[in-house]
């Protein structure tokens, strides 16, 4: 089966003084979130997807479902985990307690604050990760990229044609996800915040998918900004 894992389990603390995490505010009449999950119901493709909020917001983003129209017996929410790792984890506990997973199973996972993805992203992320196991969506990097231990002076800075900025969605196969990902001792799971890069450092290959220079991650005030004009601007059209 193919999954969706709507991944809203965070607070929002970079936005600053809000009333609601951030994949609640308001993006154009309508909260971040509902975007998102519009774009995951036009593929058909998923046979089921899944949101992960934290658990004092389940209600909430039931209710906001509701609230704008949105239906569909493919939606499950569930309680996000203390990190991104562990909320996808959660999500596939889930989806073992209630269907079981199989060796073909794969989980297509993407943050709620990024409402800018297109169906080419979405669609390209199915087909690898059926064939490649483990998918990153990533934009080649624009600005130069310096490294620095102390945040006081240049250790190294890497050739720019090879640099590459993360997005998501990031995609999976179940199974390949989960046994590296319980490989791990307690510290690495603190530290490998990011999916892929669990598999990369299990010597596991993750298959690039071009993504959007507009897939923005919305985490700051001036990101809510440039978001609204985005939207007026029709940039995002797929």
């Amino acid at each position: 089966m193919i999954y969706a894992g709507i991944l809203a389990g965070g607070i929002g603390s970079r936005m600053g003084n809000v009333p609601l995490p951030k994949q609640f505010l308001d993006l154009d009449g309508k909260p971040i979130l509902v975007h998102t999950v519009e774009k995951f119901l036009l593929t058909n493709e998923f046979d089921k997807i899944y949101i992960a909020t934290p658990q004092k917001w389940i209600s909430h983003t039931r209710d906001t479902l509701n609230k704008f129209g949105i239906d569909d017996e493919r939606i499950n929410i569930v309680q996000g985990g203390s990190d991104r790792n562990e909320t996808i984890m959660n999500i596939i506990s889930s989806i073992e307690t209630t269907f079981g997973i199989t060796d073909e199973d794969v989980i297509v996972t993407h943050d709620a604050v990024r409402p800018f993805l297109t169906r080419r992203i979405i669609k390209e992320n199915i087909d690898q990760v059926l064939q490649q196991g483990a998918v990153d969506t990533v934009i080649s990097a624009t600005d130069t990229i310096i490294t620095s231990n102390d945040g006081e002076s240049i250790q190294s800075i890497p050739v720019r044609s090879e640099m590459y900025q993360g997005q998501t969605p990031q995609s999976f196969n179940i199974n390949l996800l989960r046994t590296n990902y319980n490989k791990l001792s307690a510290t690495d799971k603190k530290i490998l915040t990011d999916a892929c890069k669990i598999l990369v450092v299990s010597g596991e290959k993750v298959k690039l998918v071009n993504g959007e220079l507009y897939n923005i991650k919305i985490t700051t005030p001036y990101d809510l900004k440039v978001a609204n004009s985005i939207i007026k601007g029709g940039m995002s059209s797929d």
